[in-house]
C-alpha cells in the first residue's frame, strides 16, 4: 500500500524533501535558544556583565529570526508537497477509473469512489504534511531536548525517561481503543454518500410520491450512526489532554523539588534550572503531537487502503501486444457464445450464441426483460468480455483490436440515455470533436431531434442542465442517437434507445436509417415489436439463448413466443414481460 501511494508524489519530491530539511533546521535552532538563554543568566546577569547579556541576547535573536525563516520555508513546501499528493492521488483514480473496464466498475460503488476521491484523499493530505512536519519535528524535537537534558545534569533527567514511560503506555492504550473505531466511521462515510447522491438523483420521483419524510429519517439514521461513531472515538481521544497535563504538572512539580535542591547544594545553577523547564515542555510536547500523529495516520491508514484499492486496481480488458488498428467492414459474428457476469459462477446470462450477421444489415433483437440483450451488445464494443467461444467484428476477434478504435466504429446508444452539462453542441462532439454545426444538423435530421431542436431559442447552443434534466425523455433519446450518428460508425447498436419516442418519430428514424446510412450494420434493441418489423431478420431471445432468427412473416410463421406477443400487442396491450389476453 505505501509503495503505491508514495508512487503518487511523483514530481513533488524535491519539496517533499525540502520540508524535513528546514524542519531539522528550525528545531535545531529551538534547541540551542533555551541553552543561549541559560549562558545570558550564569554569565551575564548573575555575573553582573552587561557586554555578556547583549552578545548572547544578540546570537539568540539571530537564532530566533533563522528558526523562523526556516519554519515559513517548511510550512510552505509541506503545503506544496501535500496539495500536490492529493492532487495526483485525485488525478492517479480518476485515470485508472477511466480505464476500467464494466465488471472493474462494477466492484465499487459510485459513492465509494466519491468518498475515497473527497474525504480519504484529504484525510491523506494531512497526514502527508503532518509526516513532513510534524513527524520529523516531534522526533528531533524529543531527542534533541532530552540530549540537552542529560548534557546539563543526567540525574534529573531521570525525570523525564519515567514521564515518557507513563505517557508511552497512555497513549497506547487510547490509539489501541480507536483505530478499529476510524476504520468503521469510513464506512460509514459510503453510506451517507450514497443516501445524498441516491436521493438528489432520484429528487423528482421523492416529490411525486411525496416521500421526503421518509428520505429524512433514511439520511438521518446514517448521519446518527457517522456521530456515534466519531463520538465514541474522539472521547477515547478526549484522555490524551488530561493524561498529558497529568504527565506536564508532574515533571514540573518533580523537576521543581530536585532542581531546588540541586541548586542549593551547588551542582546545578540556576540558568540550567530555567534551560530545564524549558527542554521539559519540549520533550512533552513532541510526545504529544506524536501522539496526534499517530492518531491522524490511524485515520488515514484506512483511507490510504481504500484509494490504494482503486490505484491497484487492473483493467479485467487490455490491448493486446500488437492490436489491429482498422475495421475493415460491420460484418458480425458470434460463436458459441457463452457469457457470465462472474466467470466461475457458474450461472451464464447467454448460452451457446451462434449468430452471424453481414454488412449493412439492419438486425432487430427482442426479449423479455433480463433475458441477456443488452449483454450481447455489449460483447460487440468489448464492454465485457466472453467467457466462452468468440466475437468477431470485420472478420477479426473483438479482442485483437485496439479498444478506442473498435469502439470509435461501434456506436453503442446505451439503455440508460446520459446528457452532460453543456450546449447541444458540446453534447453532440462527444461523436466527433471537430464537428462542425453542419454535420450536428444532419446527424440531428436523420435522428429527427432537429425538430425540437428548432423550437428553442438558442437551437443548438441551448443548455443541457446536468443529465439532461430540462429536455425530455423522447429528446434525450434522440439527442443521444444523433450523437452516435456523428461517429459514422461501422456498428450501431440502439439498445432500446426508442422506448420514449412515439410510434411515428420511430418509424421516421428508422425510414432515415434506412436511407441514410444503408451501409452501417444497425442492431435494434426493442420492446415492441413494430420498431424491429421492418429488420431484415429479428431474433428472439429467452432466458440467454436464441429461441428464433427470421424475419418478421417468418417469425410471425414459425416461432410461437413472437407470434403471441404479436397478437397481444396488435390487440392494445401487452409486450414479452407482460402478454396481453383476449377478451
Amino acid at each position: 500500500m505505501l509503495k503505491t501511494l508514495l508512487g503518487q508524489v511523483g514530481e513533488y519530491k524535491r519539496v517533499s524533501l525540502l520540508t524535513p530539511l528546514f524542519t531539522a533546521l528550525e528545531v535545531l535552532m529551538e534547541i540551542l535558544i533555551p541553552f543561549i538563554t541559560a549562558s545570558i543568566i550564569d554569565k551575564g546577569i548573575e555575573a553582573g556583565d552587561m557586554g555578556q547579556v547583549c552578545f548572547y541576547g544578540v546570537i539568540m535573536l539571530i537564532m530566533a529570526f533563522l528558526s523562523l525563516t526556516f519554519g515559513v520555508l517548511a510550512g510552505r513546501y509541506a503545503a506544496a508537497a501535500s496539495a500536490g499528493f492529493a492532487c495526483n492521488l485525485r488525478e492517479g483514480m480518476y485515470k485508472n477509473i477511466q480505464t476500467f473496464s464494466f465488471s472493474n466498475i462494477d466492484k465499487f460503488s459510485t459513492a465509494g469512489l466519491v468518498t475515497r476521491m473527497t474525504t480519504d484523499v484529504t484525510n491523506l493530505q494531512m497526514a502527508y504534511q503532518m509526516c513532513l512536519r510534524i513527524a520529523v519535528r516531534s522526533p528531533l524535537m524529543l531527542i534533541c531536548s532530552m540530549a540537552m537534558c542529560f548534557f546539563i545534569n543526567v540525574r534529573l533527567s531521570l525525570i523525564f525517561l519515567v514521564a515518557m514511560v507513563v505517557l508511552g503506555c497512555g497513549l497506547f492504550l487510547i490509539m489501541s481503543r480507536t483505530t478499529k473505531v476510524f476504520r468503521e466511521v469510513f464506512r460509514k462515510y459510503d453510506d451517507l454518500n450514497a443516501s445524498v447522491q441516491e436521493n438528489v438523483t432520484a429528487i423528482r420521483v421523492v416529490k411525486a410520491f411525496v416521500r421526503e419524510a421518509h428520505e429524512n429519517e433514511k439520511f438521518r439514521k446514517a448521519a446518527d450512526r457517522l456521530y456515534k461513531l466519531f463520538v465514541k472515538a474522539e472521547g477515547t481521544l478526549a484522555f490524551n489532554s488530561p493524561l498529558m497535563m497529568l504527565v506536564v504538572y508532574g515533571c514540573i512539580i518533580s523537576l521543581s523539588w530536585f532542581g531546588a535542591h540541586f541548586v542549593v547544594a551547588g551542582s546545578l545553577t540556576t540558568g540550567e534550572l530555567t534551560s530545564m523547564f524549558s527542554y521539559i515542555m519540549s520533550v512533552l510536547m513532541s510526545l504529544m503531537m506524536l501522539s496526534m500523529i499517530f492518531v491522524m495516520l490511524t485515520m488515514s491508514m484506512a483511507s490510504g487502503e481504500r484509494i490504494a484499492e482503486v490505484l491497484n486496481e487492473k483493467a479485467d480488458l487490455t490491448d493486446p501486444e500488437q492490436p489491429v488498428m482498422e475495421i475493415e467492414d460491420g460484418s458480425i459474428d458470434f460463436n458459441h457464445v457463452g457469457f457470465s457476469y462472474k466467470h466461475g459462477s457458474g450461472e451464464e446470462t447467454l448460452h451457446d450464441i451462434d449468430l452471424h450477421i453481414k454488412s449493412g444489415e439492419t438486425i432487430g433483437i427482442i426479449g423479455g426483460t433480463g433475458c441477456g440483450k443488452s449483454s450481447l451488445v455489449s460483447l460487440i464494443s468489448r464492454l465485457y468480455d466472453v467467457t466462452s467461444g468468440s466475437v468477431y467484428v470485420g472478420g477479426k476477434d473483438v479482442r485483437s483490436y485496439d479498444m478506442e478504435v473498435l469502439r470509435d466504429q461501434v456506436a453503442v446508444v446505451l439503455q440508460k440515455n446520459v446528457l452532460f452539462s453543456g450546449t447541444i453542441l458540446d453534447n453532440l462532439r462527444w461523436g466527433k470533436e471537430d464537428a462542425t454545426e453542419e454535420e450536428c444538423i444532419e446527424v440531428c435530421q436523420q435522428a429527427c431531434a432537429d425538430e425540437f431542436i428548432e423550437r428553442f431559442p438558442d437551437r443548438y447552443n441551448t443548455w443541457i442542465e446536468q443529465g439532461g434534466n430540462n429536455v425530455s425523455g423522447g429528446q434525450k433519446q434522440r439527442l443521444c442517437i444523433a450523437r452516435a450518428l456523428l461517429k459514422k460508425p461501422k456498428v450501431l447498436i440502439l439498445d432500446d434507445s426508442t422506448s420514449a419516442v412515439d410510434t411515428a418519430t420511430d418509424a421516421k428514424i428508422r425510414e432515415a436509417f434506412a436511407k441514410k446510412i444503408p451501409g452501417t450494420t444497425k442492431l435494434i434493441i426493442a420492446q415492441r415489436i413494430s420498431s424491429v418489423q421492418d429488420a431484415d431478420r429479428i431474433v428472439v431471445l429467452d432466458d440467454g439463448q436464441i429461441n428464433g432468427v427470421g424475419t418478421h412473416q417468418e417469425l410471425l410463421e414459425n416461432n410461437k413466443i413472437y407470434k403471441e406477443i404479436y397478437e397481444a400487442q396488435s390487440k392494445g396491450g401487452g409486450d414479452f414481460d407482460h402478454p396481453g389476453k383476449e377478451g
